[in-house]
């Protein structure tokens, strides 16, 4: 006994002094109103995304330890069928709850963020959705315009940050209270790509100059540990004003943990892995605690903390992140069964977009597919084109622009990518329903128009076809064709116009939308009714407000030259135009193609489903593990 006591005594005492608290911090982020793993364009169930999925990840993470804390990044409330219904179809009353945070208080969210998308429907819907939350939200970076022009007065749109008083238990089971600061981010760039809805209204600030402003006041008023919940990409490098921030708000001092979003993708996964300080094996990045959780709720984003208590305030001594999947790509099957209150909790506003989405448009005579759409003239994108060239006509036929050629800008949005292998527009023979147009075109864009030169549509073209690698004619293996990290839905075809891509010169531009190769030309033969296209002629080209206002930093688009800002959504134009031709034969004019080069073997990523559909030289090479396909393209 006398051994024995001395030591259980010293044992006591060490636990005694011992103040460690393991705290986990969960991410959802560009939930995009899938509350449910249902894909309303092609009216069925799906278990490869959905937050009734996600749900069931965050209470087996709640499950494994004592304190966990849960946020969500942002994009919330846009995003599919659902969205538009109870913001445009069946508009939420005042004081209620949207769908999606009615999902959310079952699951007892401690705060949110806003997204670039929770501005599509206007700032007063917006202001409704966020006075009715079930949490906090934040957003530190938009202010109201006062229209003063003095940015030194202006007031915050939204909460910037919050301090929340959190009660957690150390690793014996005390209870103690920790300060946990969370504060909100977004792309800057709002302001252009939502100018209808936010002009006049709201001003942003650059992301990594509001952190430095407010991180300090965080600290000052008690806060042990500051979260950065930003909906902002991962980026190798940084400029003041820039989209994708979350790299560098792990350099700002006092910022403890970055959640980030926005692009869709997953940290700590390989596709960062060469980003300058990431630690893909730890999920930090400049030694800080980082993680995005894809997109839709296939992933929930987990953070791990470990706090010592210091003097009067705790402070974080290791922390680490990490993403659960609730979908096996390769094995093809759910890791995790649905949560049931989720659907519960949306149960009305699902029943009735259904409802709305069946609803007929129009007869359809043969199927519309987008699985080659990015190789070549494709109906899914000429159906777009069709009814804003139609839409934007008739809208300017009493002005000054009456006289001008109108041509029309689309592009491919569902053309697989990182939303991966079941991505597409594929629209069966018969009747042509709500959600069919809903999937030809899923954003809730509004139809403007723009007067361009000749030369100006010669630049678009050019931006626009930065989609493609650039493919060396000498080379007998097969060459992969489409560059991953541009977006599809910057793949503007230019109807009215006939011209080729030549994909063995660089890009003329990079993706910021700067000249690269000044002396590239990958568009040839460029021409308008049967001649070469003049330089100095002015054409009105049919597009949306994304486009027409800058976004996808496209040369010559800025907001300025706009003739036509149309209070309808493109999605209403084609209904209207389906309407009015009753009967839909869908067909493509053929006005753009590749350039052959002969002897080159190209390799092409599609769907497995491409194959019923293949053009005449592309063969099927195999099916990937991550359900993708892999074609060769041969001229």
């Amino acid at each position: 006994m006398k051994s024995i006591l001395p030591l259980t005594f010293a044992l006591l005492l060490s636990a005694a002094g011992a103040q460690t608290v393991d705290l986990r911090i969960l991410e959802t982020t560009d939930l995009h109103t899938a509350a449910l793993g249902y894909d309303y364009y092609q009216d069925k169930a799906t278990g490869e995304y959905g937050l009734e999925y996600t749900a069931t990840l965050i209470k087996q993470a709640r499950d494994e330890k004592v304190n966990t804390l849960l946020y969500d990044n942002g994009d919330l409330i846009q995003g599919n069928p659902l969205g538009d219904y109870v913001a445009r179809v069946n508009p939420l009353p005042a004081g209620t709850m949207h769908p999606m945070h009615a999902a959310m208080a079952t699951l007892h969210y401690d705060g949110g963020n806003l997204g670039n998308h929770e501005f599509n429907y206007g700032l007063p819907f917006l202001q409704q959705v966020v006075a009715a939350a079930p949490m906090p939200i934040v957003s530190a970076n938009t202010y109201t315009e006062d229209g003063d022009g003095n940015p030194a007065n202006d007031k915050n749109a939204f909460t910037p940050y919050l301090i929340q008083r959190k009660l957690v238990r150390d690793t014996y089971g005390r209870p103690y209270y920790i300060n946990v600061g969370i504060i909100g981010f977004l792309p800057p760039q709002i302001v252009q790509w939502d100018k209808t809805n936010l002009d006049g209204k709201l001003t942003t600030r650059d992301i990594v100059e509001t952190a430095r402003k407010f991180v300090p006041e965080m600290k000052a008023k008690g806060a042990d540990v500051i979260v950065a919940i930003a909906h902002t990409g991962i980026a190798a490098d940084y400029q003041p004003g820039q989209e994708n921030a979350a790299t560098e708000l792990t350099k700002v001092d006092g910022i403890d943990v970055v959640l980030s979003g926005h692009s869709h993708q997953v940290f700590p996964g390989p596709v960062y892995k060469s980003i300058p300080g990431a630690d893909i094996t730890n999920g930090t990045i400049n030694g800080k605690p980082t993680v995005m959780a894809g997109f839709w709720g296939n992933d929930l984003g987990i953070v791990d903390l470990t706090l010592t208590r210091k003097g009067n305030r705790w402070a974080i001594s290791s922390g680490k992140a990490s993403v659960r999947p609730i979908w096996d790509a390769a094995a093809k099957k759910n890791l995790v069964t649905p949560d049931p209150q989720i659907a519960a909790a949306v149960k009305a506003a699902h029943e009735g977009t259904l409802a709305y989405v069946r609803g007929k448009v129009a007869d359809l005579t043969t199927p519309i597919n987008s699985y080659w759409a990015l190789v070549q003239d494709d109906p899914s994108v000429q159906l777009v084109s069709n009814a804003q060239t139609a839409y934007v006509k008739n809208a300017l036929s009493t002005t000054e622009y009456k006289d001008l050629p109108v041509l029309s800008a689309a592009a491919p949005f569902k053309a697989g990518g990182r939303a991966g292998p079941s991505y597409y527009t594929d629209i069966p023979a018969g009747t042509l329903a709500i959600k069919n147009v809903a999937d030809l075109y899923v954003y809730p864009n509004t139809v403007q128009a723009v007067v361009v030169t000749g030369a100006q549509v010669q630049e678009w073209l050019e931006r626009s076809a930065g989609q493609f690698k650039q493919i060396d004619p000498a080379k007998t293996e097969p060459q992969v064709l489409v560059d991953d990290s541009f977006p599809t839905y910057n793949f503007d075809i230019i109807d009215g116009v006939t011209y080729e891509i030549d994909v063995t010169q660089p890009s003329r531009y990079n993706s910021k939308g700067e000249v690269v190769a000044p002396d590239a030309h990958r568009v040839k033969n460029l021409m308008f009714g049967g001649k070469p296209i003049d330089p100095a002629a002015k054409f009105v080209v049919a597009t949306n407000n994304y486009r027409a206002s800058g976004g996808g930093s496209f040369p010559g688009l800025d907001g300025k030259n706009i003739v036509l800002a149309a209070p309808d959504e493109t999605r209403q134009a084609l209904i209207g135009y389906f309407n009015q031709q009753k009967t839909i034969n869908p067909t493509a004019d053929g006005n753009w193609k590749l350039t052959p080069i002969p002897g080159v073997t190209l390799l092409y990523v599609s769907s497995p489903t491409a194959q019923k559909y293949r053009p005449a030289n592309a063969t099927l090479i195999k099916t990937r593990d991550d359900g993708f396909a892999e074609y060769t393209i041969k001229f």
